[in-house]
This record gives structure tokens, sequence and C-alpha cells, in this order.
């Protein structure tokens, strides 16, 4: 059975190359300039949505400009229970919690750039952090299954889906249904696929940013794993410098 989960994840850069082909170098540039106007791009998403945040920055080969928008109701630190999956699911579906609490805790400003991750793309949590960054002016950028925006209805009260607020929409590359994989015996599919997507779309966006960033004669000075050779000592600590004084200045 495992084959066939990573037939699907095989498939999956193909599907992820052919549907943002056109979209991710324009994304691209609109990152690039709101970092490059000493701004940022701010990255959001809740549940299983943070962790490709979580995966562009702070990380080896992340570089400053990305902001993860990290909010503890939003992430589950134990499956069921205070701080549960199950508190996180209710949590990202009502309505008022992140237009109140998330992003007034980011000062989100025209200049930037945020990017909202959900695969479904209707849950309370994405739709409102997307309208309130362009209520706020700044330029928003859905992550989220193409295919499933197809055929999804509104589940917020304001009648839109991510896709229906974004200025752009990147594709992670997975069909509506995350899981992959129809188990003889199982009622329904195992085997999730759009936390990968997610992931491999925000790291190409990333090495497509740092290209634009070093073509205009920006410092794009990334984490580096001081296992690498050639790393100098304190080089992580420098990069947290630079990070840290960039907050401070947005």
């Amino acid at each position: 059975m495992y084959e066939t989960y990573l037939e699907a994840v095989q498939a999956l850069p193909g599907r992820i190359q052919s549907a943002n082909r056109d979209v991710l170098p324009v994304v691209a540039e609109v990152c690039a300039t709101s970092i490059a106007a000493n701004r940022a791009v701010f990255v959001f998403g809740s549940g299983h949505s943070i962790l490709p945040c979580m995966d562009l920055f702070p990380r080896y080969g992340g570089y400053t400009g990305y902001v993860p928008m990290m909010d503890p109701r939003l992430m589950w630190t134990t499956v069921s229970g205070p701080g549960g999956a199950e508190e996180v699911l209710w949590q990202e579906r009502s309505e008022g919690y992140a237009a109140t609490y998330v992003v007034n805790h980011y000062p989100i400003k025209a200049a930037d750039t945020v990017v909202v991750l959900s695969h479904g793309g209707r849950n309370a949590a994405p739709v409102e952090v997307a309208l309130a960054g362009k209520e706020r002016g700044a330029t928003v950028v859905a992550l989220t299954s193409g295919e499933g925006a197809k055929t999804s209805t509104p589940l917020h009260s304001s009648g839109q889906r991510l896709v229906d607020i974004a200025d752009y929409v990147l594709d992670n590359g997975v069909d509506a249904e995350d899981s992959q994989v129809a188990v003889p015996g199982v009622p329904f599919k195992v085997g999730g696929l759009s936390t990968i997507g997610a992931m491999v779309v925000l790291h190409a966006l990333s090495v497509e940013v740092a290209g634009l960033l070093a073509a205009r004669g920006l410092e794009v000075l990334p984490f580096v794993s001081p296992n690498a050779p050639g790393v100098p000592e304190g080089h992580s600590a420098h990069v947290y410098d630079i990070y840290k004084a960039f907050v401070r200045g947005l």
C-alpha cells in the first residue's frame, strides 16, 4: 500500500509546477518588493497548515523577510484536552477570533505581502486573516487546493472563501480530498499530502525570492547548519540579530 502513497508524492512536483508556472514568479516579485522595502512577507496557517509556515522560517535555508504568524490557540500541543487538536479545529472555525486576536498582533501595512495557507480555504481563521490583510492594503496570496477551490462553497458569514479574497492563488497540487490512498477494509482514505505540497510551494517561492533580492544587490543571509563546512562560528546568532532588527523596524 505504501507504494501507492509514494506514487502520489512522486507526482506532486509535476502538478505543482504545472499549476504554478505562471503565478509563482509573479508572487515572488511581489514578495521580493515587500522585503526590499524593509517590509515583511507575513505567513499564516492554522491547524496543520501552520507546519509549512514553521518550515519556511526560521530553518536552515530560511532568511530574514518572512514573519510566521503564530498563535498557540490555532496550533495543537497535544491530541486531546487543553491545547488539543479538537480545540484547534473548533477555534479555527469560530468567527471573530482571528479577526480580533491574531492580526492585531502583527503590524501589517500596505507594502506587506500576506500569504495565507489553508487546504480547504473555507474556515474562519484563514478567511479573516486574508480579509484583514486586504483591509490594511497588503497584497494577499492564498496557498490552497486549486482543484478543491473549483467546487467548494463558503462557510464564513462574509460569503467569501480564501480564493475569493486573495490577489493571487498558489496551488499546493493536491485534490480537495487531502488523503490519498484507499485501503481495503478502511472506510476512508489515509495518507495526507497537502502539508508536503504546501512546503514544496513555499520553499520554491523562497528560492525564487532569494534570487530576485540578490539580483537587486540586496544581502540574503540564510540560516546554515553548523555542521556544514565553512560556516563561521556564530552565524545563526548573527542571522537572528538581523531578524530582530528587521522586526523592530516593521
